[in-house]
């Protein structure tokens, strides 16, 4: 039977453990927060939604979904604080015969079908977290959680509305189980799955504007009502396509025609599953971004960075105000797009060991197969150790 490992981020959203790696998805400070600071905030949605209606997103290993949910966020943020200047748009006649203002168009891939369906549905905002339940890695979880984190964001729950509108015919009977399992009954936001038994009772014929609007007829609390008159102005002023592939990212992206304005890169740690991480997927990546796209992840890493250098791209690093770091990796055609440089210290340690990139020409091959071939590479390979280049540099600037 399918398992699910959940527990509360710091920041009050759900965070996931992985016992096959014998790691956690999330970072310490939190889902939501990580989603905002290493993919939301840098990608500037209010510049481009000044200059257009239309965008098209790729977000790979969509997982729980918390970078397409943070993005369909900050989006509601714009309209309703009134920083989208929708006077001054480039308007798109496909968008006027459906009076829609936006065109929004997510492309959501990962492997685990039940994970995906159950997007909508995770708790966020819990201010008493409780992971007193929890029976799996118990000193691990007590440990990342110890640290007190600051809630910079918050999850509306028009959001998960929004969402389970758009992924609600991929949730199977096996999913369900999951959902409505008191097992993991903590983790899930109760009236949004009230809103799915209500969708599934209507006819198949509703459209998503009618059900919604018969939704608001029959709810019993009025706190929430205010969230469902959001959804619904929301799916009135943009026209929202979601198109959620469970498939190996290699192969979706060989099969798809499509060029993005956005490409969230949220794949396991790349020692752990390289095959999203080679020089080879990212020269596929390089022909379905934009010529003023962005590519957004979490890694820092030097391997990344030189596979994105070698194909193609130019590359800067995310840096967050909120938490004064640098907590990821950006890549663009269009080199003024980045606003912090790699340093002379990065630089020198992708000509490293260290910066020795994964290869899988055929984009078909397995994450032990690569693992070993990366192996082989960087033990018959001349280059400075990294451990050696950071002595020297150090040294090097007393």
């Amino acid at each position: 039977m399918y398992e699910l490992y959940p527990y509360f981020t710091n920041d009050g959203s759900v965070g996931l453990f992985s016992p096959e790696a014998d790691d956690i998805y999330h970072s310490t400070y939190g889902a939501l927060t990580e989603a905002y600071e290493k993919f939301i905030i840098p990608a500037e949605f209010e510049k481009f939604f000044q200059k257009n209606n239309k965008i098209k997103i790729l977000d790979i290993c969509f997982g729980i979904g918390y970078n397409t949910k943070s993005f369909i966020n900050n989006f509601l943020e714009f309209i309703y604080n009134g920083t989208i200047d929708t006077y001054n748009i480039k308007c798109n006649s496909e968008i006027d015969t459906d009076n829609k203002k936006y065109s929004i168009y997510i492309h959501a891939i990962d492997t685990d079908k039940i994970l995906s369906g159950l997007s909508p549905f995770f708790a966020t905002n819990k201010n008493n977290l409780k992971n007193d339940k929890i029976i799996f890695s118990q000193g691990k979880i007590k440990k990342m959680l110890s640290g007190k984190t600051k809630v910079f964001y918050k999850l509306k729950k028009e959001t998960n509305i929004i969402l389970l509108n758009l992924i609600k015919n991929s949730i199977d009977a096996e999913t369900e189980k999951i959902l409505f399992s008191k097992k993991y009954s903590q983790f899930f936001d109760r009236s949004i799955i009230d809103l799915y038994t209500f969708y599934k009772s209507q006819d198949g014929n509703y459209t998503l504007l009618k059900c919604l609007s018969t939704f608001l007829h029959n709810i019993y609390y009025k706190y929430i009502s205010s969230s469902y008159k959001n959804a619904l102005k929301a799916f009135k002023m943009a026209d929202f396509n979601f198109d959620l592939e469970i498939n190996d990212a290699r192969l979706a992206i060989i099969n798809d025609e499509k060029k993005y304005n956005y490409i969230f890169l949220d794949a396991f740690t790349p020692s752990k599953c390289p095959c999203l991480w080679t020089i080879d997927f990212f020269k596929q990546l390089y022909h379905h971004l934009d010529d003023n796209g962005m590519i957004l992840t979490y890694s820092n890493s030097a391997v990344v960075r030189n596979a994105f250098l070698n194909s193609g791209f130019h590359v800067g690093k995310i840096f967050s105000e909120s938490l004064n770091k640098f907590t990821g990796t950006v890549a663009v055609k269009n080199k003024s797009l980045i606003k912090n440089e790699l340093s002379e210290y990065d630089l020198g340690l992708m000509k490293t060991k260290a910066g020795i990139f994964y290869r899988d020409e055929n984009l078909n091959d397995l994450n032990e197969a690569i693992i070993e071939r990366h192996q082989k590479e960087v033990e018959n390979s001349n280059l400075i150790s990294s451990s050696k280049f950071i002595k020297e540099y150090k040294l090097s600037t007393k």
